[in-house]
C-alpha cells in the first residue's frame, strides 16, 4: 500500500492553513482571457465558484493523493457526485449494472429517476462477478458499486470487477464512503471512485459535500462550460466548507485507525457471546479473506458493522436503549466521533422495496453501527452486551 499525506500548502500570508477564497467571481487582466477560459484555453485562471475555486482545488487535490487519481472534482453532497458522474457517463438507451446493495438514495435515483432519461439499470450480487459479466449488454455503459456494500457489508472484489470493466471498455465506478484510506479502489482498477464527504473525510458531521476521484480527463468534463455536469447541474461545494474538510483530512488516518479498532473489538465481542454480527474483520465473515487482500493492514477494516437482532421491535428497544445510556446517537449517517446506530429497512435503505430486502437478506431486526472513536470501547461493549441480554 502507498502510504498518504495530504499535499502542503501555505496560506497567502504564510499561514499553516491556505487562504479561503471568499469569491464567487474572478477578475481577468485582458478581455482576451476570459474568452479563452469560456472556451476552455486557460490554464491557472478562475472564472467563477460553481467552476472551480482556490479552496476547492486545495482539497481537489488531496483527494486525488488520498485515491491515487490524476484529479478530482469536489461537490456540495455525495449524490451530487454520484448523479453528476453518471450523468456525464449516460445518454439515452445507456444502461448501468450496479449492486443490489447499495446506499438507498444512490438506489433510488438509478430506480426512480435514471430511467426517465432512458438510462436503466439492472441490479445483481455484487460478489457474484459471472453474472455481472453475463449482465453486460452493448448499451451498458458503468460497472456500479460500492467497496463496502450499504448496510450488509458485502465486500466486492474490485479487481475481478476491474478486468471485467476494462475487457468490456466500460467504467468501474465505486463509491468508497465506508473505507477511506482502508481501500483505495483505483489501485485495483476503478476508473472513478467516489465519497460522500460528508462522512469519515470530515468526521464532524456538520456539513454535506462529495467528491469523484478520476483521470484529469473525466474531472475536466465534469467542470465544461458547456457540457459539464458538474458546472451545469449546479451542486458547487461552498469554499468554507471545502477548507474545514481540508484542514479534518489530517486527521483521516489516526481516526480511521480507531474507529476500525474500536469496531473489531464491538463486532469480536459480540461474535463470541453468540450475536449475528457482520464485520469484514471477523473470519465468520464470507468475504474476510478478499477484504484482508484489499485493506491496508495500518488502518484496519474501517467501522461500520451491522447486528441483526431479529426484528424491528428488538432493534427499536436497542437502540432507544443504547441511547439513552449514552452510548451512541439514534441516528443516521457515519463517520462521526460518537457511534451512531439506526435501522436500514426501516430508514437510509427504505426506497429498497421490501421484497428486494427480503431476498438480499436484510430484515427489519439489522441495526447498522458507525462505531465511534470512544476511548473506553471495553465499557461501551460491555453495556451494549448487558442491553441485549435484557432485550433478547
Amino acid at each position: 500500500m502507498k502510504p498518504y499525506s495530504t499535499p502542503w500548502y501555505f496560506g497567502e500570508f504564510g499561514g499553516v492553513n491556505p487562504s479561503i477564497s471568499d469569491s464567487s467571481t474572478y477578475t481577468f487582466l485582458t478581455s482576451q482571457k476570459m474568452q479563452d477560459m469560456f472556451e476552455g484555453n486557460a490554464d491557472g485562471c478562475y472564472l467563477y465558484s460553481r467552476h472551480s475555486s482556490p479552496s476547492n482545488i486545495y482539497l481537489e487535490k488531496a483527494m486525488a493523493k488520498l485515491e491515487l487519481t490524476e484529479a478530482s472534482q469536489v461537490f456540495a453532497s455525495g449524490m451530487g457526485a454520484i448523479s453528476a458522474s453518471i450523468m456525464q457517463l449516460c445518454e439515452k438507451g445507456s444502461h448501468i449494472i450496479a449492486s443490489r446493495t447499495i446506499y438507498g438514495g444512490t438506489y433510488a435515483l438509478m430506480k426512480n429517476v435514471l430511467p426517465n432519461f432512458g438510462v436503466n439499470t439492472s441490479f445483481v450480487d455484487i460478489t457474484d462477478v459471472e453474472a455481472v459479466e453475463q449482465s453486460i449488454t452493448v448499451q451498458t455503459k458503468i460497472i456500479y458499486c460500492e467497496t463496502v456494500s450499504n448496510p450488509l457489508l458485502e465486500v466486492a472484489d474490485l479487481k475481478k470487477l476491474g478486468e471485467i470493466a476494462k475487457k468490456h471498455g466500460l467504467q468501474l465506478i465505486v463509491d468508497n464512503t465506508f473505507s477511506p484510506l482502508s481501500v483505495r479502489p483505483a489501485e485495483f482498477g476503478a476508473s472513478i471512485v467516489i465519497h460522500s464527504l460528508t462522512k469519515y473525510i470530515n468526521g464532524s458531521s456538520d456539513c454535506l459535500a462529495g467528491v469523484v476521484c478520476a483521470s484529469e480527463e473525466f474531472c475536466a468534463s465534469l467542470r465544461d462550460v458547456n457540457t459539464g455536469c458538474a458546472m451545469l447541474f449546479g451542486s458547487t461545494l461552498d469554499s468554507f466548507r471545502a477548507a474545514s474538510i481540508y484542514k479534518n483530512i489530517n486527521t483521516l488516518g489516526v481516526r480511521m485507525q480507531k474507529h476500525s479498532a474500536n469496531a473489531l473489538y464491538l463486532a469480536e465481542k459480540l461474535e463470541e457471546a453468540g450475536y449475528r454480527a457482520i464485520y469484514p474483520g471477523l473470519a465468520s465473515h464470507p468475504d474476510h479473506s478478499l477484504m484482508t487482500e484489499m485493506i491496508d493492514p495500518l488502518i484496519g477494516y474501517s467501522g461500520m458493522l451491522t447486528l441483526d437482532v431479529l426484528n424491528k421491535e428488538n432493534a427499536y428497544k436497542l437502540m432507544e436503549d443504547m441511547q439513552a445510556k449514552e452510548l451512541g446517537l439514534l441516528a443516521v449517517s457515519l463517520g462521526y466521533h460518537k457511534t451512531l446506530f439506526s435501522a436500514p429497512a426501516n430508514s437510509t435503505s427504505s426506497e429498497i422495496p421490501v421484497e428486494e430486502q427480503e431476498e438480499m437478506g436484510m430484515t427489519d431486526g439489522l441495526i447498522r453501527f458507525s462505531i465511534g472513536l470512544d476511548l473506553t470501547i471495553e465499557h461501551t461493549t460491555e453495556e451494549i452486551l448487558k442491553s441485549l441480554k435484557n432485550i433478547l
